[in-house]
């Protein structure tokens, strides 16, 4: 798998030894070995790696990775280039596009946020092919909340983006007051009309950044 070659790595250096840890590398050997898992072993952290811990200035939160063939790659919610938008980030666009005024774009590759500031991370990094949840409960949870964790012992203020009940549970790991939590139902189709539609969370996210004195996100992912 992997390593992490910012300054994420030394955060996170005592986290790759604990018991829990190995016992999850062990499991996702066998896993890659025998299976089709996503995303690809080398993408596995890229939301780390895109957006190293000092430039950190929004956090959206997602479940699992896609489990379509060419989908995911590391990044919560982003499609790679070539594959068709999903669902619930098609209504992220939808979204955007009401709020700011945003073009929807014809791909769902979220890179460009991540290399302003915007981790985009799911909660469990791995999944089989077309079995969504299947690597839940092995370990990646533990792991992915000692991130948030880190995240919320920052001293500058970040918005955390938490979309859905999975996302929300995450909460109470966000104690520093100085940071801004924005919740609202999922994108997915199935929740989105409830209060996701009209929760305007990027300009929400772009006042606070320019209050705290941090640049905005230029939001708009272009065309390819």
């Amino acid at each position: 798998m992997a390593v992490l070659k910012n300054d994420w790595a030394m955060l996170l250096e005592e986290e790759f030894t604990k018991p829990y840890y190995l016992k999850l590398r062990e499991f996702l050997k066998e896993e890659y070995r025998t299976r089709t898992i996503y995303p690809d072993m080398y993408d596995i952290f890229n939301a780390l790696h895109y957006t190293p811990y000092e430039q950190v200035k929004v956090v959206i939160l997602g479940q699992d990775p896609y489990h379509g063939p060419g989908q995911a790659h590391g990044l919560s919610f982003s499609v790679k280039p070539g594959v068709p938008i999903p669902p619930s980030l098609l209504n992220i666009f939808k979204e955007l596009h009401d709020d700011l005024g945003c073009y929807i774009p014809n791909n769902g590759y979220l890179v460009k946020w991540a290399k302003q500031g915007v981790l985009l991370l799911n909660t469990v990094l791995t999944v089989r092919r077309g079995q969504a949840n299947s690597h839940k409960g092995k370990g990646w949870e533990i792991f992915t909340d000692r991130v948030i964790e880190l995240v919320n012992e920052k001293k500058t203020p970040v918005v955390f983006i938490l979309w859905g009940r999975h996302a929300q549970a995450k909460k109470e790991l966000i104690t520093n007051p100085h940071h801004y939590i924005i919740e609202a139902p999922h994108p997915s189709p199935f929740s989105a009309a409830r209060g996701f539609f009209g929760s305007r969370p990027f300009s929400k996210t772009n006042a606070f950044l320019q209050k705290v004195g941090h640049e905005p996100i230029d939001w708009q992912i272009e065309n390819i």
